[in-house]
C-alpha cells in the first residue's frame, strides 16, 4: 500500500496528541491521589495511613494495564493498530469524566472508593493498550533513519499530558479549601470529555500502518499473538520489563511520590510543588524529542544506557536538592530528573522495543513487556517510596538505594536488548 509523504508526520503528531490526551487523564488522577482524595474518600484515616491507601487506588491503574496490554495487544495484531488507539481513548476519557462525578466518602461511604477503584482500573487498561499502539503507529510510519524520533513524538505527549493536568490541578488548587473539596477538584476530570473529542477526531485521520497493511495483505497475522509471544519470547519479555522497570519508578516517584514528600514532610507549599513539576515537564517537551534524534544518530541503545547510569546516582541528588527547601533548587531537580534523566531512558523506548519483536507480534509484545514493568515497579512506585521513607524515619536514603538497584538492573537488561536500525 503507497503511503502518503507526509502520512508519517500525521501518524506522528496524531500520536503524540492522544497520547498527550491520555496520560492527562492518567496523571490528573495522581495528583489528585497525592493531594485530595485521601481527604474525600479516605478520611477515617490519619493524613500518612490516608494517603498509602489513596495510592492503592492509583496503583489499580497499574495493575490492570497488563490485562490491557492482552486485550489491546490481540487486537492490535489481528484487527489493527488504528481502531484499538481510538478504542483506548474513549476507555479512558470516559471513566475520566466519571470520576469528577462520584460523590465522596461523606456521601455514600465506601461505596465512593469502590466506584473509584473501578474507574481507575478502567483507566489502567486503556493505557495498558495506548502505549504499544502509539508507539508503532509512530515508528511503523516514519521513514528509514528516523524512527527512534518520531517514536518519541508519543512519548513526549507524556510531558504535555503532565503539564495539562497540573496545570489544571494548580489552577483549581487557588480555590478555598473548602470550595476545593467540595466541588473545585471536579472540574478538571470532567473537562476531560472535551479533549476526548478533540483527540477522536484527530485519530481518526491517520492511516492504518503500513506495517499492519503489508503483514494482513500477506496474510501472516497469528491467532493468538499473545500466546506467541509468551511462547517464543519469554526472555525479551522479560529483559524488556526489566529495562523499564526504573524509568517507570524514577518518574512516578518524582511526579507523584514527591508531592506528597515536599508539602507533607518538608511543609513546602503545594502550588510550588506543582510548579516545580510543570516547568520540568515543558523541559521535557524539548528534550525527548532530542533523545530521540540523538536515538537516530548513536543508537537508542546507547542512548538508553547512559540514562539508566543516571538513575542509579540520580535519586540521591535529587532528594538532596529538595532537602534544601529552596524554591529554586526545587526547580532545578525536577528540570533535572523530568527534563533531564527521564528523556534518555524514556525518548529510545518506541525504536528500541518494537525491534525485538517481529511484526506479526509486536503489539503484544511490547505492550506486554512494558505493562508488565508498569504493574510490577510503576504502581507501587509511591506506595514503596512512602513505606521506605516511613522505614527510613523521615530520611529518603532508601528510597533513593532502590532506584540505585533498578538502575542496575536497568543497565543489565538494557545490553541484552539487540539495537533498533
Amino acid at each position: 500500500m503507497a503511503q502518503p509523504s507526509r502520512q508519517h508526520v500525521v501518524a506522528g503528531v496524531a500520536s503524540m496528541v492522544g497520547t498527550t490526551i491520555e496520560w492527562y487523564d492518567f496523571f490528573l488522577y495522581g495528583t489528585a491521589a497525592a493531594l485530595i482524595f485521601n481527604k474525600l474518600f479516605f478520611p477515617a484515616f490519619d493524613p500518612l495511613t490516608g494517603t498509602l491507601a489513596a495510592f492503592g487506588t492509583y496503583a489499580v491503574g497499574f495493575l490492570a494495564r497488563p490485562l490491557g496490554a492482552v486485550v489491546f495487544g490481540h487486537y492490535g495484531d489481528r484487527v489493527g493498530r488504528k481502531s484499538m488507539l481510538l478504542a483506548t481513548l474513549l476507555l479512558m476519557g470516559i471513566p475520566t469524566t466519571l470520576i469528577g462525578l462520584i460523590p465522596t466518602y461523606e456521601s455514600i461511604g465506601y461505596w465512593a472508593a469502590l466506584l473509584l477503584v473501578l474507574m481507575r482500573f478502567l483507566q489502567g487498561m486503556a493505557v495498558g493498550g495506548e502505549w504499544g499502539g502509539a508507539a508503532l503507529m509512530a515508528v511503523e510510519h516514519a521513514p528509514e533513519g528516523r524512527r527512534a524520533f518520531f517514536g518519541s513524538l508519543p512519548q513526549a505527549g507524556v510531558g504535555a499530558g503532565l503539564i495539562l493536568s497540573s496545570l489544571a490541578m494548580a489552577a483549581v488548587s487557588q480555590l478555598p479549601e473548602e470550595d476545593l473539596l467540595s466541588w473545585g477538584w471536579r472540574l478538571p476530570f470532567i473537562a476531560s470529555v472535551a479533549l476526548l473529542a478533540v483527540g477522536a477526531f484527530i485519530r481518526f485521520r491517520v492511516q492504518e500502518s503500513p506495517a499492519f497493511e503489508a503483514m494482513r495483505e500477506h496474510g501472516r497475522q497469528v491467532e493468538m499473538p499473545v500466546l506467541e509471544v509468551i511462547r517464543h519470547h519469554p526472555r525479551v519479555v522479560l529483559t524488556a520489563a526489566g529495562a523499564r522497570m526504573a524509568e517507570t519508578t524514577w518518574f512516578y516517584t518524582v511526579v507523584t511520590f514527591s508531592l506528597t514528600y515536599v508539602t507533607q514532610q518538608l511543609g513546602l507549599a503545594r502550588a510550588a510543588a506543582l510548579d516545580a513539576i510543570v516547568i520540568g515537564a515543558v523541559v521535557s517537551l524539548f528534550t525527548i524529542p532530542l533523545a530521540g534524534w540523538a536515538c537516530d544518530r548513536v543508537g537508542a541503545r546507547r542512548v538508553f544506557l547512559a540514562g539508566a547510569a543516571l538513575i542509579c546516582a540520580g535519586g540521591f541528588a535529587f532528594f538532596a536538592l529538595l532537602a534544601t527547601k529552596s524554591p529554586a533548587l526545587l526547580v532545578l531537580a525536577m528540570v533535572l530528573a523530568i527534563g533531564g534523566v527521564f528523556p534518555l531512558v524514556y525518548a529510545p523506548q518506541s525504536a528500541l522495543f518494537s525491534a525485538q519483536f517481529p511484526p506479526e507480534l509486536r503489539y503484544s509484545g511490547i505492550s506486554v513487556s512494558v505493562q508488565l514493568a508498569g504493574a510490577v515497579a510503576g504502581g507501587a512506585a509511591p506506595l514503596v517510596a512512602t513505606a521506605l521513607l516511613k522505614a527510613g524515619g523521615g530520611d529518603p536514603w532508601l528510597i533513593s538505594s532502590y532506584l540505585l538497584g533498578l538502575g542496575v538492573i536497568a543497565l543489565f537488561c538494557g545490553s541484552l536488548l539487540k539495537p533498533a536500525h
